[in-house]
């Protein structure tokens, strides 16, 4: 037995130094603020009443407005700068192993030929080999291509398994994906001996399992089907040829699942996925918890589990708590992380919104509640059977299950299903279930949108729940990011397209929220929602002052105007106060010039095609898609990464209006500043619009690089940069008629 202990389960501890600074900087910025719009608006009234039209009234509201949306924002991510805090999870005084609850481990999967199968499998057996008891470990994986060769993968990945789970546990090695493993000079145990030939006979037999994979490959195949019947397969012994062994006993439930798919029937992506382990995983495991796992990230710390038990087993906070949130860390990110691969920007924001009631769900890497799932808030306590069909679909056995005394009758033993518990369980993995249910609506991950993470964890927040944020020195969880330009915009633009979604939605937090939940966490959604927004001041501010200087039109307070001082200070308080959290947060100072860079893309790219679908789909005119980025390795692509070099291959319809816009920057920069600042009255006039040309054409001095400097393949294509001087041209021109208006 275990000695008592006194020691907590976790300790919550406030960033007083960011606390200090953060509300110092919104007590100084939003001041300035106030005196700046105050500026703005007696000019604005000047300009109506006066006629001046030294100013026109087009170009000068454009700017105001831009403005007034930029400012807009950034009080919306201010209650996620009010209280940031950090937390730690202790599991020694976890009670003995016999008393840990069951956890689940739901591993997504869609397409093997951009998500191979070796990678998958890393991901699948790392879940079983976490740091937990075996015969409280269950491990899913849902694969919506209903590829053959992601099945004959899985029954590879147990028999190799059968060793690798033993050995870990064994030499109580710390990194249990294979793969990473076998990279790293993780030495488990020690260098005995008797490791060293274990580890030579298990690094032997994870070669065998690659080849065996590469000629499952060849033979069968990558061809993923989106017309087939549920499949769902306990994996073990009595799959294939070979008997029960011993190593058999000591190993997790292990099932391979492929819903229904059915051209006539929306399958619902991810969120329909989850839904379907859910229901599935009730028949076969039913346990109390569950982890969402993306294919491509594997379990790097075997702790996790139980480090998210440490919350849950806390009286004070267990009750209300639903999910345990890990940030997504990443294998493949270069010391330059040009596209914010590691997400730090979100990270910073979710030690905030853990200060009020916790982060939003991100994707992957949490462990749920499931009766927080299940949304039984919504269903009245004496509610009779035909009730909770109306709730939870037309399976009696999945309405037992919902009840805590409720044990499947699975024997792990034999690891096999009766005949009539096979029946129940192709029914729920049907692609007619969700029917005349609450699935997708009131039960489960919500369906109708691409962000199903985001407005999932909305409805859980208003119901009451809370969320924790936990970020420990070695990451549970590590993935695969865009290692391109072109993967991190279509993944950004899909996601902004989501939460726009949302934001014009019944469930717009601004809406939404204040009436379910505080006004500060209703706040921090609709930063979240609403940050595509960022298209406007981007394109605002990015083209009317540079026309405006081109043309002799000021827009800005002159230098020796007192308020000139307010617009300066803004923009210096901004800059460092982002410089400030990336250091804080403890990356290098350049990554704000990364972060900078990788903002003005999405806003200039993501943002504006994701607004204009958003604005489409209202009209029913844009159907909803999920596209999956790349998981599979280019050697050129990794090369130009690893050495801070953008990689600029991709479509003209996301490079054509960033390299537009820059153009026109350089231009107005050049041009405009030799034509105005002939004079001293020129000087003080356009200086401030000079100054933000020069900001634009120098902190994406990138793109000059590729559309000019660059001769490599990972350049900007002479057609996109051909085509952008033209664009570029011809917004110069007719924006030089209409700023006059």
């Amino acid at each position: 037995m275990k000695a008592p202990t006194t020691h907590p389960l976790h300790i919550c501890s406030a960033k007083k130094t960011d606390l200090i600074i953060n509300r110092l900087h919104i007590l100084l910025h939003g001041f300035a603020l106030i005196v700046l719009f105050y500026y703005r608006l007696t000019t604005l009234s000047h300009i109506i009443q006066h006629k001046d039209h030294q100013t026109p009234l087009i170009p000068y509201l454009l700017v105001v407005f831009s403005e007034a949306i930029l400012s807009f924002l950034w009080l919306l991510h201010r209650p996620s700068k009010w209280r940031p805090v950090t937390r730690t999870a202790y599991p020694e005084p976890l009670p003995e192993d016999e008393k840990l609850p069951p956890v689940d481990v739901f591993v997504c999967t869609t397409d093997p030929r951009r998500e191979p199968s070796l990678n998958v499998m890393n991901t699948v057996i790392s879940a079983m080999a976490l740091d937990y008891p075996t015969d409280k470990l269950a491990v899913y994986l849902s694969d919506d291509g209903g590829a053959p060769v992601t099945l004959c993968a899985m029954r590879e990945a147990w028999r190799f398994a059968k060793c690798w789970v033993p050995f870990c546990r064994k030499y109580e090695v710390k990194t249990r994906c294979p793969d990473a493993y076998f990279s790293t000079l993780d030495s488990g145990g020690g260098y005995g001996r008797e490791f060293v030939a274990d580890r030579k006979i298990i690094e032997r037999k994870y070669e065998e399992f690659k080849q065996s994979l590469e000629k499952n490959l060849k033979t069968i195949g990558t061809s993923v089907s989106r017309d087939h019947p549920a499949i769902v397969e306990v994996i073990n012994d009595a799959n294939g040829n070979e008997k029960n062994d011993s190593n058999q006993k000591g190993m997790p439930l292990l099932v391979y699942v492929a819903r229904e798919k059915s051209p006539s029937h929306p399958h619902n992506f991810k969120a329909g996925a989850i839904n379907t382990l859910l229901r599935v995983s009730a028949m076969i495991s039913n346990a109390p918890y569950f982890i969402v796992l993306d294919c491509d990230h594997y379990c790097n710390d075997p702790t996790s589990a139980r480090q998210a038990m440490c919350f849950y087993f806390d009286p004070q906070i267990s009750s209300k708590l639903a999910w345990v949130q890990f940030p997504q860390h990443f294998h493949n990110i270069s010391e330059h992380d040009l596209y914010d691969g590691n997400l730090h920007y979100y990270w910073r924001e979710w030690e905030g919104l853990d200060g009020l009631k916790g982060p939003t769900i991100t994707g992957c890497n949490f462990y749920m509640k499931r009766e927080a799932y299940y949304g039984f808030d919504n269903i009245p306590k004496d509610a009779e059977l035909n009730q909770l069909k109306m709730f939870f679909g037309s399976s009696n056995e999945l309405i037992k299950s919902t009840y805590k005394s409720y044990k499947p009758n699975v024997l792990r033993s034999e690891g096999k299903v009766s005949d009539s518990l096979q029946k129940e369980i192709q029914l729920l993995a049907s692609s007619t279930y969700d029917v005349d249910s609450k699935w997708g609506t009131e039960v489960g991950a919500l369906y109708n949108t691409v962000v199903e993470d985001s407005m999932t964890s909305l409805i859980l927040h208003s119901k009451g729940y809370d969320s924790v944020w936990i970020d420990p020195a070695r990451p549970c969880f590590l993935g695969s990011c865009p290692t391109n330009l072109h993967d991190m915009l279509v993944q950004q633009t899909r996601w902004a397209f989501g939460l726009l979604q949302m934001t014009l939605s019944k469930f717009s937090p601004l809406i939404y929220g204040p009436l379910r939940m505080s006004v500060f966490q209703s706040m921090c959604y609709a930063a979240l929602t609403m940050d595509p927004l960022y298209v406007f001041p981007f394109y605002g501010l990015g083209i009317i002052p540079q026309i405006c200087l081109l043309n002799g039109i000021p827009l800005y307070p002159k230098v020796s105007d007192p308020y000139f001082i307010v617009f300066a200070f803004v923009f210096i308080s901004s800059q460092l106060k982002h410089v400030q959290e990336v250091i804080s947060y403890g990356d290098p100072i350049r990554t704000s010039l990364y972060d900078l860079r990788v903002w003005m893309m999405k806003s200039g790219a993501c943002y504006l095609y994701a607004t204009l679908n958003a604005v489409l789909d209202q009209f029913g005119l844009n159907e909803a898609n999920f596209s999956l980025t790349s998981k599979v390795v280019d050697d050129e692509e990794t090369k130009r990464h690893q050495e801070g070099v953008y990689d600029f291959q991709s479509s003209p319809q996301l490079l054509v209006p960033l390299c537009s816009v820059y153009i026109i920057n350089l231009v107005a920069f050049f041009v405009g500043t030799m034509r105005i600042f002939q004079s001293n009255e020129g000087k003080e006039m356009f200086f401030a619009q000079a100054m933000l040309a020069l900001f634009g054409i120098s902190v994406n001095y990138h793109l000059f690089q590729g559309m000019v400097l660059r001769a490599d393949k990972g350049r900007i294509s002479s057609f996109i940069t051909l085509l952008s001087v033209g664009i570029s041209a011809i917004i110069l021109f007719f924006g030089s008629f209409v700023v006059y208006f």
